[in-house]
């Protein structure tokens, strides 16, 4: 058996003993820490990041936006993602209906408040904790394309997307929470496209999306983001418009196959991650060549020209899902800005969505006290 067989079997075995929660923090943490990681380099060519940071690039955590580690757009509505998620279960338990789509745009509409306004409002009850967050109403650089498709008159459906022509990965970055739901890869990658379409129309722009929420939905199984990514494949194959993402997911298991570390160049021979293929590819192509360190794959995601800190945040979705929270570095994780706020909506992702009774009476609907948290709307 070669080294790398080797490393994937121990990391393989290594997967199948972490916990559901151990998983979901992981994913959240790490796409966090990938973004902060990446969010001073973001607009840097790679040039300029070794003659700011020396020839090996950014090594640690830096400041950006006047903040050291800093969350960007990117956690920003991941977590307005997983907030969605949360409020769409309790809707569905509590008022048995929920058409899931409409209240994560809702939940985007909070987040598209955060970066409107100067603070939250005095009132926050209607729109639940996560919303009353002070941290989450710094502007970081968000995307277009996120911007714009939030603002229109109407929301975005597969059959009217909004921005149909953008491509941007703003959709991707903030789709790992789809495939953190236990409900299967197929119901991942469908409520993710749904949802990409809110903002990204391009078919390569929701296609990513739902492959990159596959993909974690079956690391999170205990697969290794190869076979993860192998599957995505057998599912883009069905998609008549799904050629881009594919073709860049093959290149990126190409870019890793030999067994060598990766390289900046050979991650920017991917592009450079502004478009939704090429950034996934980017984050998988790392998660790969180190799968067993999610440290050196963090580096290797930012250090090149174009979106870092998307592509960080991706990479360390995928790792952190693979490995959990206790693989992360925990010096790292205490400089990160918002840490505990990451790490509290993770835990109230898995206590929703495993039925905890804690948060249920007896009928099976939300406690009123959960309730005020996650308002089913």
């Amino acid at each position: 058996m070669s080294d790398r067989a080797k490393e994937r079997t121990v990391a393989l075995r290594q997967n199948s003993r972490i916990s559901r929660q151990d998983r979901v923090r992981g994913c959240l943490l790490g796409g966090a820490l990938g973004d902060a990681l990446g969010a001073g380099i973001e607009f840097l060519s790679l040039d300029e990041i070794r003659r700011a940071h020396g020839p090996a690039g950014v090594r640690g955590l830096t400041a950006a936006y006047g903040v050291h580690a800093p969350i960007t757009d990117d956690t920003q509505m991941t977590l307005f993602t997983a907030e969605g998620l949360i409020r769409a279960s309790v809707r569905g338990r509590s008022k048995g209906i929920c058409h899931h789509p409409t209240v994560v745009w809702r939940a985007y509409q909070r987040w598209l408040a955060t970066q409107e306004r100067p603070g939250p409002p005095s009132d926050t009850d209607s729109d639940g904790w996560l919303a009353g967050q002070p941290l989450l109403y710094a502007r970081r650089a968000p995307g277009n394309a996120c911007l714009s498709g939030l603002r229109m008159p109407r929301m975005g459906t597969p059959a009217r997307p909004a921005n149909p022509d953008s491509k941007g990965c703003g959709a991707v970055m903030r789709s790992a929470p789809f495939g953190l739901l236990p409900t299967g890869p197929e119901a991942a990658w469908e409520l993710a496209a749904e949802c990409a379409v809110l903002t990204h129309g391009h078919p390569a722009g929701y296609l990513a999306a739902a492959a990159f929420a596959w993909i974690i939905n079956v690391v999170a199984d205990g697969h290794t983001p190869v076979e993860a990514v192998e599957s995505a494949l057998g599912r883009l194959a069905s998609e008549r418009a799904g050629g881009k993402v594919a073709a860049a997911l093959r290149a990126a298991l190409t870019a890793a196959a030999d067994g060598t570390p990766t390289t900046p160049e050979r991650v920017e021979s991917l592009g450079a991650g502004w478009v939704a293929e090429e950034a996934l590819a980017i984050a998988v192509h790392c998660a790969v060549a180190a799968s067993a360190d999610p440290w050196t794959a963090l580096l290797a995601a930012v250090n090149h020209s174009g979106d870092s800190d998307s592509t960080g945040a991706i990479c360390g979705n995928i790792v952190g899902t693979m490995l959990g929270e206790d693989a992360l570095p925990a010096d790292r994780l205490t400089e990160l800005e918002g840490h505990t706020l990451v790490r509290q909506i993770a835990d109230d992702f898995v206590l929703e969505t495993s039925g905890a009774p804690e948060i249920s009476d007896s009928r099976g609907e939300a406690t009123p006290a959960w309730f005020d948290r996650y308002p089913g709307a």
